[in-house]
């Protein structure tokens, strides 16, 4: 079905495989509108309750952008491309299906934008993380300086963003970049794990938990609070709430169906 991106869907849990591994999986056009089509299929097929996204091969997740396309782009073009990028970062970001990044190996770039944009990161030791857009007289463009500042602090994330430097898991894992460093032959089975665990959650109040976390870094002050409290009534009048209240009080395991 694509070109660039494999993908498989199996007990709703869809994986999403960056497929360019003689280019390190790099993001061109090509990439991101495939991309782009795959994120909007988390969002309409009622079979998929999770996603992850990964990159194929050994040594890379997405190791940046295809810088080949940039050399005869205008100031216009650069930021129409960057606009149509954040876009569909902002897609994943406000899913109302979780969607963990396995990061395989080099994240670099807008590798590393794709890997903040998910919900969580989980990492296999071999990866590396940095936003090297210096060293190509650029800023980061698909949202790096917002997300790398909101997850790590601003003074880690200047000193990355301006020195261009790589950080490896286990100081992204200090960092708070990532929840989890597990070894490369781990790093998809503990990411279906947890999202099987996820699927046997309510989805409705999966979807209110991101939304309302998103509001607390997007929007800090009363807008994460009120939407809190909205998003706790609006769970009293769903049929998920009814069947885990029955089922705590039952002593037996809820059967949510998103309604």
């Amino acid at each position: 079905m694509y070109q660039t991106i494999l993908t498989t869907l199996e007990n709703g849990i869809f994986t999403i495989t960056i497929h360019r591994p003689d280019k390190l999986n790099a993001l061109n056009a090509a990439v991101m509108r495939e991309l782009g089509e795959t994120v909007n299929e988390i969002y309409t097929n009622a079979l998929i309750r999770s996603a992850i996204i990964t990159g194929s091969g050994a040594k890379a997740f997405v190791a940046g952008a295809d810088i080949s396309e940039f050399k005869d782009l205008n100031r216009e073009e650069g930021m129409a491309m960057a606009k149509k990028g954040q876009d569909i970062f902002s897609l994943i970001e406000d899913s109302p299906k979780p969607i963990i990044a396995a990061v395989n190996g080099f994240a670099l770039g807008g590798g590393c934008e794709l890997a903040m944009a998910c919900h969580f990161r989980l990492a296999s030791e071999n990866a590396r993380f940095g936003q090297p857009e210096v060293n190509l007289g650029l800023v980061p463009g698909y949202g790096g300086t917002q997300r790398l500042t909101r997850l790590i602090g601003k003074g880690r994330a200047i000193e990355l963003l301006i020195s261009g430097n790589m950080i490896d898991a286990q100081t992204a894992f200090q960092y708070g970049l990532v929840n989890a460093v597990t070894r490369a032959e781990e790093l998809l089975p503990k990411s279906i794990a947890i999202l099987q665990l996820i699927n046997t959650k309510a989805p409705l109040a999966v979807a209110g938990c991101i939304r309302c976390a998103n509001l607390a870094v997007d929007e800090p002050g009363d807008a994460g609070f009120e939407e809190e409290l909205k998003t706790f009534g609006d769970c009293f009048v769903t049929d998920d709430m009814k069947e885990g209240v029955a089922a705590f009080l039952e002593k037996r395991n809820p059967a949510f169906r998103g309604k």
